[in-house]
């Protein structure tokens, strides 16, 4: 798709509807090992909204990789990887147990971009997420498009935090994967397809969704600063794998209120850094 063709795609809009039921609610509590409240009404964990508006598209009509096709909302550019790169949320409002969710979708811009290694593409999707109460988060999601790679070839990787003020490791067990792929409908093979996820897009396990991390980081600074979070942004920085055990450490940020996170293989590198205000 050429540059022009691809500006077409900037301010389309969908709204789709969801909830998270009681049952998702315990999926979603099941899969992270929490202890929340599940009751219909109870406050919903932060994040747990991307388990709300699942992607029901027959499954005739996915790629090859699992994801639905290109082109319906979100453009096809004629990159073959679609990964969800980073985002950014303002929590305004609680969300709840069985209530009703709108989510309005803007498409923001399209950059296309030359690098030492190809083509890539950035799309900008912002997201305004509406509880029976008004509106409750506002976010925006950046999705980086990439050509099929011949070989891994990861970025550079970034040391974790040496100094931090809480650290907290999850195993990332191939069983993990499936249930946060099973919870939000997500069918990318290379959360769940060993053998399409090697040969075919040449990681050396699993890929751990980027999602997933920062649900879990956000949840440990939560806890950690025993307040819901009003401000989180995340960027993925290197693949994690299904044989990584992923760590959380955070340091002090600029402000009383906030904390940079680290989240990665333990012993070792970062595979997402966020920021989070309280």
């Amino acid at each position: 798709m050429d540059g022009s063709a691809a500006q077409s795609y900037v301010g389309r809009k969908l709204t789709e509807v969801g909830e998270i039921s009681t049952q998702r609610c315990a999926e979603i509590c099941a899969t992270f090992g929490w202890d929340d409240d599940v009751a219909l009404g109870a406050v919903l964990p932060q994040l747990a909204h991307w388990c709300a508006f699942s992607p029901v598209v027959a499954t005739e009509k996915l790629g090859s990789d699992g994801h639905p096709a290109k082109g319906a909302f979100l453009p096809d550019l004629g990159l073959e990887r679609r990964m969800w790169a980073s985002g950014s949320l303002q929590f305004l409002k609680a969300l709840h147990v069985g209530e009703r969710l709108e989510r309005r979708m803007t498409i923001e811009k399209v950059d296309i971009k030359e690098g030492s290694t190809g083509t890539m593409a950035f799309v900008t999707v912002d997201h305004d997420v509406l509880g029976e109460d008004g509106l409750a988060i506002k976010e925006t999601q950046n999705i980086v498009y990439l050509a099929m790679p011949k070989s891994f070839n990861p970025p550079p990787k970034k040391p974790m935090l040496e100094t931090f003020v809480f650290e907290k490791t999850h195993p990332m067990p191939s069983t993990r994967l499936f249930r946060f792929s099973a919870i939000t409908f997500n069918a990318h093979r290379i959360h769940f397809d060993l053998p399409y996820a090697q040969d075919v897009e040449q990681y050396p396990g699993l890929v751990v969704h980027g999602p997933m991390q920062a649900m879990i980081i956000a949840r440990e600074t939560s806890l950690h600063a025993k307040k819901p979070l009003t401000h989180f942004d995340f960027r993925g920085v290197h693949p994690c794998f299904h044989f990584d055990d992923f760590t959380v450490r955070a340091e002090q940020g600029d402000e009383t209120n906030q904390l940079s996170i680290a989240g990665g293989v333990l012993g070792g590198h970062r595979t997402m850094q966020a920021k989070a205000r309280w």
